[in-house]
C-alpha cells in the first residue's frame, strides 16, 4: 500500500472516531467542561506511555526534544491548539450546542486550505477559491441567524486547523510528537484534577464507578484519533486532510438535528446549505484533479518507459520503431 493510501486510510478513520466521539462527552456532562478537559489531558497521557510501552524499545529521542527548546517549542504551540480545540468543543456538545461543533468542522477544510495557501505556498484553483467565498459567505449569513459570530465554530476551525499546519511541519512521528503535547500538558491538568478532587468539587471518584470508568477511557478516546490524525497529516496533502474531514460535520449535524433536538431555525438551514454548497465544489475539485494528476503520472510513466526502450534498443544496436 503507498504512503498516500495509507494517509487516506489513516485519517479517514481518525475523522470518523472524531465524529461518533460527539456522542461520548454527554455521558459525563456532570462533570464540568474545563473538568472533562483536564482529565481528557491526564489519561491522555497515560494512554499514549501505555501505546509507548507496547511499541517502542527507545527513549532517547524523548530526552532529545525536551532538551531542544527549537523543537519542543512547536509542540508546545500545538498543545495549546489542540486544548482550545477540545475545550471548545466539549463546551459546544455539553451545552446543547453540537450543530456550532458541525459548523467548525464544515469551516475548517476551507480554512485549513488557506492556510495551505499561506504556509506552504499551495495554489488554489478557481473552485478552491470560489469554495472558500462561499464559506465566508456562510459565516457572514449564519452570524446575522445567531445575532452573534459563531465563536465556537470559528475556534474550532481555526485552532485546528492550525494544529494541523503544525503537525505537518513536525519531524516527529505521530506518536512522538502527540506524547509531547501530553506531557506537556499533564502536570497543569493533573493539579486542576487534584485540586477539585480536594475541594470537593471534583466528580472524578465521588459520582460513579460508570462515571470515573468514562473520564478515565476519555484519553483512550482522545489518543487513537488524534495518532492516526497524525501520522496522516505526514503523508498526504493539507488540502486532502481537509477533504476527508467532511465526514465530521455531517455526521455531527445529523446528531443535533436527529438526537439531540436542537433548534434549527431557516437562517441556519440556509448557512449551513452554503457551506454544503461550497464542500461540494471542493469536493468536486479535488476529485477532477486527482484524476487528472493520476492521468498524468500514467502517461508520464508511459512516456518515460518508452525511452528506456528506446536507450536499451540503440545501445544493443537494434533500430528504433
Amino acid at each position: 500500500m503507498s504512503e498516500v493510501n495509507r494517509g487516506v486510510l489513516l485519517g479517514g478513520g481518525a475523522y470518523l472516531m472524531w465524529a461518533f466521539s460527539t456522542l461520548y462527552w454527554p455521558l459525563i456532562a456532570a462533570a464540568a467542561p474545563l473538568e472533562i478537559l483536564a482529565n481528557r489531558m491526564v489519561w491522555s497521557l497515560l494512554a499514549v506511555l501505555l501505546i509507548l510501552l507496547a511499541t517502542r524499545r527507545r527513549w532517547g529521542w524523548l530526552v532529545e526534544v525536551v532538551r531542544s527548546p527549537r523543537r519542543l517549542l512547536p509542540n508546545a504551540a500545538a498543545a495549546a491548539l489542540i486544548s482550545v480545540n477540545w475545550g471548545l468543543f466539549i463546551v459546544a456538545v455539553n451545552t446543547g450546542q453540537t450543530s456550532q461543533a458541525a459548523l467548525g468542522y464544515f469551516i475548517n477544510p476551507l480554512v485549513s486550505v488557506m492556510l495551505g495557501v499561506l504556509v506552504f505556498s499551495e495554489r488554489l484553483r478557481r473552485a478552491q477559491w470560489v469554495a472558500v467565498a462561499l464559506g465566508g459567505a456562510a459565516v457572514v449569513v449564519l452570524t446575522y441567524g445567531y445575532g452573534a459570530p459563531p465563536w465556537l465554530s470559528l475556534g474550532m476551525a481555526f485552532s485546528f486547523a492550525a494544529y494541523g499546519v503544525i503537525k505537518k511541519s513536525s519531524r516527529l512521528d505521530g506518536l512522538q510528537s502527540l506524547t509531547v503535547e501530553t506531557l506537556l500538558m499533564f502536570l497543569p491538568a493533573l493539579g486542576y484534577v487534584l485540586f477539585l478532587e480536594g475541594s470537593g468539587s471534583g466528580t472524578l471518584l465521588g459520582l460513579s464507578p460508570l462515571h470515573t470508568a468514562l473520564l478515565v477511557g476519555s484519553g483512550v478516546v482522545t489518543t487513537v484519533p488524534l495518532l492516526c490524525f497524525g501520522a496522516a497529516a505526514r503523508r498526504i496533502p493539507l488540502s486532502m486532510v481537509g477533504l476527508l474531514q467532511f465526514v465530521v460535520p455531517v455526521l455531527q449535524f445529523l446528531f443535533a438535528w436527529l438526537l439531540f433536538d436542537e433548534p434549527l431555525p431557516l437562517s441556519r438551514w440556509i448557512g449551513f446549505a452554503i457551506v454544503w454548497a461550497a464542500l461540494v465544489v471542493f469536493a468536486t475539485d479535488m476529485l477532477r484533479s486527482a484524476r487528472a494528476s493520476r492521468a498524468v503520472a500514467r502517461e508520464t510513466a508511459r512516456t518515460a518507459a518508452d525511452e528506456d526502450r528506446r536507450t536499451a534498443q540503440e545501445a544493443a544496436g537494434a533500430p528504433s520503431p
